[in-house]
């Protein structure tokens, strides 16, 4: 038997029905639609549409009655003392990363099922694959996520790996376990990009103890007949990575 909550808000109830239901959203969705989606009728939910835009959680798509969901929620996220910390220490290294390598870099955390990309920095050589700040993949099926997962312990992995289950993210958990044992013995991953042909992923973890807490990885485009620079990349992210994880130990951000 289900157990009813003591308190109950109703409104509040509404709000976040709204944003959870735009939250996975691309394009503009109208009343009507919104309606559907929540279950719940017209009149019920124009008021909290009103408020949830004048307090700009929602903006209206130009030329059209449909709502989109902005990125105030995502910035109050950043504003979080863990995130902004954990940025804080890896943001200068990052730049010393992509500058080094002449490649982009970013930063990316779990969010239950799914990776988002809270950070990133763009490289200062003529060619790179940049990554916006807000993407999010199912953690299976990018190589951030499968970074994220392999440097975990065995009891939160099986955890991760039945929300991925009741989610439905379609994917293969024995290959992804495989491929979660294999980074974790090597310490990083070198992975062709699921998305962009010619795009190799390479990424390492973030470590607070044992356990990662977010993955840098760099979208690495090979140049014509510089098959070492790879390899030069794969090391300095990897010490890049190492640093971050003991500024953070040492500043006891968890």
């Amino acid at each position: 038997m289900a157990v009813s909550p003591r308190y109950r808000a109703p409104a509040l109830e509404k709000g976040l029905e709204i944003l959870e239901f735009l939250a996975p959203r691309t394009g503009p969705m109208t009343l009507s639609e919104i309606s559907v989606g929540v279950g719940r009728s017209k009149s019920e939910i124009f008021r909290m549409l009103q408020v949830l835009e004048e307090r700009r959680y929602l903006t209206r798509a130009p030329g059209t009655e449909g709502y989109l969901l902005t990125n105030r929620l995502f910035m109050l996220g950043m504003e979080h003392p863990p995130i902004k910390g954990l940025m804080e220490v890896a943001l200068p290294m990052m730049h010393g990363l992509a500058d080094d390598i002449l490649q982009p870099c970013h930063l990316a955390v779990p969010s239950e099922e799914l990776i988002i990309v809270i950070a990133r920095v763009e490289s200062p050589g003529d060619v790179g694959f940049m990554v916006r700040v807000g993407h999010r993949r199912p953690i299976p099926h990018s190589t951030s996520g499968l970074v994220l997962l392999a440097f975990q312990s065995e009891e939160v992995r099986v955890q991760w790996l039945e929300l991925f289950d009741r989610r439905a993210v379609g994917y293969d958990r024995k290959r992804t376990v495989a491929a979660a044992h294999a980074i974790a013995a090597k310490g990083f991953a070198c992975i062709a990009s699921e998305v962009v042909a010619g795009v190799t992923d390479l990424s390492a973890p973030i470590l607070l103890g044992r356990a990662a807490i977010a993955a840098l990885t760099v979208p690495f485009v090979e140049r014509r007949g510089d098959r070492a620079q790879r390899n030069k990349a794969v090391e300095r992210l990897r010490a890049a990575a190492a640093k971050v994880s003991r500024e953070l130990g040492r500043a006891g951000i968890a």
